[in-house]
């Protein structure tokens, strides 16, 4: 049967302010799970497979030159020949649900996908009643054995399951800059009007550079930087798919904040590879899994653990480092020679805990937001 990619775009109108990209979970405290086995999430005798599964994420996962999300639903519902899919991307990130969560109003989605560790943190930090994402059963996920042990969400309740990684790093053009060697080099003359950025709480990419630089030189320091970045002339915008598609590659600035796998693409796309060349900062690249999960409200619950299950497949998780450009969240997938050749890992790779990020993200996210969103550049 033949089946049209169905992509329903939702605003937040009504439900809130700042969006992050990704990310809703339980609030307030970490103490009882919200769900999961124990309360009510066994296997079911006879699971139920013939309904539609709507599934929250991120435009670049359904639409763009060669997205993952079309491919997905093909092959899973190949499994699944009776069930249905829709993709749901909300404007300004599933901050949309985390909204509604918090008012209380129905929540009809049933899979996460695309979300990060500052993202359950942030969100378990947020005021509010009750669960957003269920705690799993991995009873039902056996090939989450499979996952690399360096991709451990620490979360205490189990809600996400990482399906990609990436590491956040440069990416230059080198026939007009040389590559930056250090933070403090994009504050040079010779870097003013070089750079594209991303707002934090919109984009993956975007945070990880926000949290990289906090790592680097600590929380006020950090923002003392940005002041200086933003005064040597970064430009801010608001997602991912708006400084990379709209502004890099069409040559309105020589470098962006993207991923050590841009190069792949690059050479996917028959593109300049000297445009896309990689500079790691501090000989270091920022590591961001990408976490899936499944909401409390769901109504599929049985078809949502059935997509869990099938993103961890050989099969597809090749075509989601392909199509992704990420590297595969298991151990024992290569991905195709071309990527080996082509992909980027930095001599040292950094990242902030659940348990650093708990309690102070959504602080330092407000702390940049009210000193730089002015500074961001919409998509013309």
């Amino acid at each position: 049967m033949d089946r049209r990619t169905a992509v329903r775009t939702i605003g937040t109108a009504g439900v809130g302010a700042v969006a992050s990209l990704a990310g809703c979970l339980t609030r307030n405290g970490d103490d009882e799970p919200p769900n999961g086995p124990e309360n009510g999430d066994p296997e079911p005798d006879e699971p139920e497979y013939d309904g539609t599964l709507r599934i929250a994420t991120y435009r670049s996962m359904v639409t763009g030159p060669n997205p993952a999300g079309p491919w997905l639903e093909e092959a899973f519902l190949e499994t699944y020949p009776d069930a249905d899919l829709e993709w749901i991307v909300p404007e300004k990130g599933v901050e949309h649900y985390v909204r509604r969560g918090e008012y209380g109003a129905e929540i009809d989605v049933d899979v996460l996908l695309g979300f990060t560790v500052g993202d359950l943190a942030r969100i378990d930090d947020s005021p509010g009643e009750g669960a957003l994402l269920r705690e799993l059963n991995l009873d039902r996920i056996d090939r989450s054995e499979r996952l690399r042990d360096e991709l451990e969400w620490g979360d205490p309740h189990s809600r996400a399951l990482t399906y990609d990684t990436g590491y956040v790093s440069l990416v230059y053009d080198e026939t007009v800059v040389d590559a930056p060697e250090t933070f403090d080099d994009l504050l040079e003359p010779a870097y003013a009007e070089t750079l594209l950025a991303q707002h934090p709480t919109h984009s993956m990419p975007g945070q990880a550079f926000l949290l990289w630089t906090i790592d680097a030189m600590g929380v006020e320091n950090a923002l003392e930087y940005w002041e200086e970045l933003v005064a040597n002339g970064v430009e801010i915008r608001d997602s991912w798919s708006d400084a990379y598609y709209n502004a890099y590659l069409d040559e309105h600035r020589p470098m962006v904040v993207s991923y050590s796998t841009d190069p792949v693409f690059a050479a996917v796309e028959e593109r300049d590879p000297e445009r896309h060349q990689v500079a790691f900062l501090n000989e270091q690249g920022y590591a961001v899994p990408e976490g899936m999960g499944i909401f409390d409200a769901t109504m599929e619950p049985d078809l949502a653990y059935a997509f869990l299950e099938f993103l961890l497949t050989d099969e597809a998780q090749l075509e989601l480092a392909r199509r992704n450009v990420q590297f595969p969240a298991v151990d024992d997938v290569g991905p195709r020679p071309l990527f080996e050749e082509a992909a980027r890992e930095p001599p040292a790779s950094v990242a902030t805990s659940y348990t650093e990020l708990r309690g102070q993200i959504d602080e330092w996210l407000t702390g940049w937001t009210d000193r730089f969103e002015a500074e961001r550049t919409d998509a013309t």
